[in-house]
């Protein structure tokens, strides 16, 4: 193939929330339905689109959700880190070269994981989108054309709005649920042993703690609400503490992942292999683009992990995460989680996903399957398109 990028559109992208999860928000000790220590409001989702476009016309499209308090890094950063420092290795490229513009990426640009793999996923779209098929077809093929999903439950102050909220979502189909713990160990435990009493022994719970707990207390709270067979626990401690969260693995029966403080491959590879956790998370951002995700998949089917694919993306990152899902789906072993359909005033896209019976249905169209909508994209940007293109 002899198509170049000669083009790349960077759009920042603030997408507010939708009035019901607002509302639940509001129904919060802190505003954020969730333990994590953050003073910043947070009203909705930052994200950058990043548009990789070939001589001939050809489009590729990634997207990217960031957030200060997890993220570490605004869509301003992203942006300024593509156009001075990571276009250079993509400009007059090939995109079907992705090892190879990601290999240069590495070697001259530390970290930047997110920068990196939006970067990185536009070139899995744009590969599909010329020979046209779907991303999940260079992945190895879709194993599911309709994906399972797990509902998440914000904490609120109120134990019935959560018992309820998880209600609802069992009526729309779900048997697997999320469950946002880490305001104390009292509650933890009424919440779980309340979830497990009225969505009954078949559904799946897990929990995530946003960094909340000592080791003392995650262990605590990790052993109470066992009983009630928990499947999978998230980020129990602070994100940096790697030592912590071996501590706290080794002294309960629950396999643990990271998200706050796993962002590369190699976070992934010293938490497995030292101890620190038992499965595996990703998404889009983390550790960054396909490359890397397929990378993490592979190791955790080495360590015998299950992999949980998490997330709140528009319609784009959603679509992505569904290629990915649907391609390495008996690797997974955890329902895959996605919620900007949910969190988000808009998707972005043209025509949404499909939603039907606790699932999503994988998109037909070539490339990640989904059409951005230019209407919404300039109506929810909140500056000018960045355009990076290559010198004649």
């Amino acid at each position: 193939m002899d198509e170049k990028i000669v083009k790349i559109e960077l759009t920042k992208v603030f997408m507010p929330f939708s009035e019901e999860v607002k509302g639940h928000m509001r129904n919060s000790s802190n505003g954020l339905g969730m333990a994590l220590a953050s003073e910043e409001a947070w009203l909705g989702g930052d994200f950058v689109i990043c548009q990789l476009q070939t001589s001939s016309g050809y489009v590729g499209t990634s997207e990217a959700f960031v957030w200060l308090p997890e993220t570490g890094v605004s869509p301003d950063q992203l942006i300024d880190t593509i156009k001075c420092n990571l276009g250079q290795y993509v400009l007059n490229e090939s995109p079907f070269q992705v090892a190879a513009i990601r290999e240069r990426m590495e070697r001259n640009i530390t970290r930047n994981e997110v920068a990196k793999g939006l970067i990185d996923s536009a070139c899995y779209d744009l590969q599909a989108r010329i020979l046209n098929v779907r991303v999940a077809d260079l992945l190895g093929g879709a194993q599911r054309e309709h994906i399972p999903l797990t509902a998440l439950i914000p904490l609120m102050n109120d134990i019935d709005s959560i018992i309820g909220l998880a209600q609802m979502f069992k009526e729309q189909g779900h048997r697997s649920f999320r469950f946002k713990l880490g305001e104390n160990l009292l509650k933890d435990e009424a919440i779980i042993k309340s979830a497990r009493s009225v969505l009954g022994d078949e559904v799946k719970i897990r929990v995530d703690y946003n960094q909340a707990y000592s080791i003392a207390d995650a262990v605590k709270s990790i052993n109470l609400i066992g009983q009630y067979n928990i499947e999978v626990v998230e980020q129990a401690c602070k994100a940096d503490h790697f030592i912590a969260m071996r501590e706290i693995q080794s002294r309960i029966c629950v396999p643990t992942i990271a998200h706050e403080g796993c962002f590369s491959l190699q976070d992934i590879y010293h938490l497995g292999d030292m101890g620190a956790i038992e499965a595996v998370g990703l998404n889009a951002e983390r550790p960054g683009g396909l490359s890397n995700a397929v990378r993490a998949i592979h190791y955790a089917e080495q360590k015998g992990f299950g992999v949980v694919m998490h997330n709140q993306p528009l319609g784009l990152g959603s679509a992505w995460q569904l290629h990915l899902g649907s391609a390495f789906y008996s690797s997974l072993q955890y329902e895959m989680e996605l919620f900007g359909q949910i969190m988000m005033e808009h998707d972005l896209l043209k025509q949404p996903l499909e939603y039907r019976d606790g699932g999503v249905c994988l998109p037909k169209g070539p490339g990640f399957g989904v059409e951005i909508d230019p209407c919404a994209l300039k109506e929810y940007s909140t500056a000018p398109t960045v355009r990076i293109e290559a010198s004649a």
